[in-house]
């Protein structure tokens, strides 16, 4: 299998084969199809960083306005917000739990 190609005018959302909650400050991933993604654990959770990105994950907006959106809320160069935002995605579309809505 191929390498994740993760696009930055490109729109994601999570799948529907998850949900997600936010308790206590967290946001708890939970699969709903066995094996997703090859991993043992069945519920992921997120930290700061990841919780920024995936709250903007509404298939609406493209990686590029995600990572503006996010360099505006955080002080922190635009690289290395592009960095981890394309690195994160591109995890959670290899796991199936974000999914590309469109490419312009």
């Amino acid at each position: 299998m191929g390498a994740i190609k993760v696009h930055l005018g490109a729109s994601y959302a999570p799948s529907e084969d998850i949900v997600s909650r936010e308790i206590e400050g967290e946001i708890l991933i939970v699969p709903l199809v066995s094996g997703m993604g090859d991993m043992e654990d069945e519920l992921f959770t997120l930290n700061e960083t990841g919780m920024a990105i995936w709250q903007h994950l509404d298939g609406q907006r493209s990686l590029e306005n995600v990572i503006a959106d996010l360099s505006m809320e955080f002080d922190t160069r635009v690289e290395e917000i592009q960095e981890d935002v394309m690195g994160f995605v591109g995890e959670l579309v290899k796991r199936g739990m974000v999914v590309e809505i469109s490419k312009s």
